[in-house]
């Protein structure tokens, strides 16, 4: 019964403020996802490129110090990182605010898409783009820590794979220069196992965003889910389960269209 009104959008009503729990889900989900991509584009935005330093330097120093560093930013605990954070730069430098998504004060953008960044520019509110933006680096670069050093990993995998292929020697054979080699050949032909360790490092992130949500009071769904757990609020529990499930399957089932795009041989 549950799951057939699951399937229906009703996950019944919250059990502390009686309202149906889809509309609370409503409210959080945008500040999960705007954090959540935040994370993913800051993870490949210096993962991709320390991954394709680290194999076209493979064995020399830049590699022996890119290779272990991300060994170690992947075994580090988040919560830990998350509260070094706060006491350097909000206690200490007092450069970044250390919770929530906006000031105290400051009017929010009118709701078109829930995204701060984005309705803000929409509404071409500047001040509030920019106080937006400040709250998101803190928990965003937080949260990117663990996908970053999977996704430098698996691209240094992957080019370390196709840097020694023979269309590639045929390449530099021709004259080509190395940097072409690299990001327009060796690149594209790697894309694939690049691009499946970022959806599955996003689908991963909406659902993980709790530690971090909680640490930055960021007002999403991690931080709702650790209220409902505290109040034992079963529906939110079992509403944000499944989100959570169903966010990491249609990302991966995205991954997968994508292959054929990325990659002519995979198609049927």
């Amino acid at each position: 019964l549950y799951m057939r009104n699951a399937l229906a959008g009703d996950f019944g009503r919250s059990l502390v403020n009686r309202k149906p729990v889809i509309e609370d889900l409503a409210v959080f989900w945008p500040a999960s996802a705007e954090l959540a991509l935040a994370a993913i584009a800051i993870s490949a935005a210096a993962g991709i490129p320390l991954g394709i330093l680290s194999a076209v330097r493979a064995g020399r120093w830049l590699d022996r110090l890119i290779t272990p560093a991300s060994v170690f930013l992947g075994s580090m605990p988040i919560f830990w990182l998350g509260l070094m954070a706060v006491l350097v730069f909000y206690r200490g430098l007092d450069v970044l605010p250390a919770g929530g998504r906006l000031t105290v004060g400051l009017a929010p953008p009118p709701v078109v898409t829930g995204l701060l960044l984005v309705d803000s520019l929409l509404a071409g509110n500047l001040a509030v783009f920019a106080d937006a933006l400040r709250h998101l680096v803190l928990p965003a670069s937080i949260l990117s820590v663990i996908s970053l050093a999977m996704i430098t990993r698996v691209t240094r995998a992957a080019m370390l794979d196709i840097l020694h292929e023979d269309y590639l020697r045929t390449a530099r054979a021709k004259g080509l220069s190395e940097p072409r080699i690299v990001l327009k050949h060796g690149l594209r032909n790697a894309s694939v196992p690049i691009v499946t360790v970022i959806g599955i490092q996003l689908g991963q992130l909406i659902g993980g965003v709790v530690v971090t949500e909680t640490i930055f009071s960021w007002p999403g769904l991690g931080l709702y889910a650790v209220t409902a757990v505290e109040n034992q609020d079963y529906p939110a529990i079992l509403a944000f389960t499944l989100l959570a499930t169903v966010v990491y399957v249609v990302i991966n089932l995205a991954v997968d269209a994508l292959y054929p795009l990325l990659d002519p041989r995979t198609r049927g």
